[in-house]
């Protein structure tokens, strides 16, 4: 995992020497907004208009980050409108890289070698990390986006009028309990996981480390009591959760040290997992192979043989049964 410094590629890990051996994950840089008519974003971001084959993604099958937007491009239709590229699974000390891999699929808008190399057609003295998703104006020849949850926003509304699919992941009536869902869950488990298998001090693992699983603890009580994270019908904050849970035993159990307990332990995490997991188009959007080979092979710092393991064995067929909540 590299970086930019004024347009120039670094191959440099993240620095947990300043921080007392916590990984402090950088905030995202391009944070325009598509809208419906092309005015502002929500809190009067600057913004361009929802427009057909406008757009382009560029993702990782790998990472949690970039799936939630490409499960919404699946279920806001949204396929034949916004245009897609997928990145090769293992990042090296190019990072991102595209390559004629199975289930990657090259840049065809920018005809880019490297994913730093579109950040640099953005910004030719762009500073900071080179992140997946991002979200391409193809009329502008610039990134709109690289900040997913926001990325998530604009599918979830922005392109209703030319699609007519007006499925609603974050009505208004619960957009404050999806906001505060989402917060709790970005920064106790999304991250979390994270911050437990990046830290490189024994305290700087272990405090995110119970985090982590108290909040697990409470998210299973929670869907104890109801279907989904936000009452009765599937969220954004669902999508948003579903990415880490659907990683946590083939990757995070192991590879990031979070081992106290798997989500197949869990009786109702992992029956809500399965449940969103077989929801029409999204294990189309799941794909193991990147998922586990990125991991286990890009993070040399922490799995140095670079071995991945064959397990473990998960059968998300198996009937949900959450349908008895309502």
């Amino acid at each position: 995992m590299g970086l930019l410094v004024d347009g120039k590629w670094q191959d440099q890990w993240y620095d947990t020497k300043s921080s007392g051996g916590a990984f402090q994950r950088t905030t995202t840089s391009f944070r325009r907004w598509v809208t419906a008519d092309g005015r502002s974003g929500p809190e009067g971001q600057e913004a361009v208009p929802a427009e057909a084959r406008r757009y382009h993604l560029y993702v990782s099958l790998a990472c949690p980050w970039a799936h939630r937007t490409l499960i919404l491009r699946r279920l806001k239709g949204l396929e034949d409108l916004v245009g897609l590229s997928v990145v090769d699974w293992f990042m090296g000390e190019n990072g991102w890289e595209f390559s004629d891999r199975q289930g990657t699929i090259p840049d065809s808008v920018n005809g880019a070698l490297k994913l730093y190399e579109v950040y640099l057609k953005a910004d030719p003295h762009y500073t900071g990390r080179v992140t997946v998703p991002v979200l391409w104006d193809k009329k502008e020849g610039t990134i709109v986006s690289n900040e997913s949850s926001e990325i998530l926003r604009m599918f979830n509304g922005a392109f209703d009028g030319i699609t007519g699919n007006r499925e609603d992941f974050c009505p208004v009536e619960l957009k404050a309990e999806i906001d505060a869902v989402n917060d709790l869950v970005y920064e106790a488990v999304n991250n979390g996981v994270y911050k437990c298998g990046f830290a490189t001090t024994q305290g700087a693992y272990e405090k995110p480390f119970h985090t982590l699983f108290e909040t697990l603890d409470e998210l299973e009580a929670r869907l104890g009591r109801q279907r989904y994270l936000v009452g009765s019908r599937v969220t954004e904050a669902d999508w948003r959760l579903f990415t880490t849970l659907i990683r946590f035993d083939p990757v995070y159990v192991g590879h990031f040290k979070c081992n106290r307990q798997r989500i197949a332990d869990y009786p109702n995490l992992s029956a809500y997992m399965r449940e969103l997991y077989q929801w029409p188009g999204v294990a189309e959007t799941t794909d193991f192979h990147h998922i586990k080979h990125h991991y286990y092979e890009s993070h040399g710092t922490i799995n140095p043989t670079r071995i991945v393991p064959l397990g473990p064995e998960q059968d998300l067929a198996v009937p949900h049964g959450r349908d008895r909540l309502g």
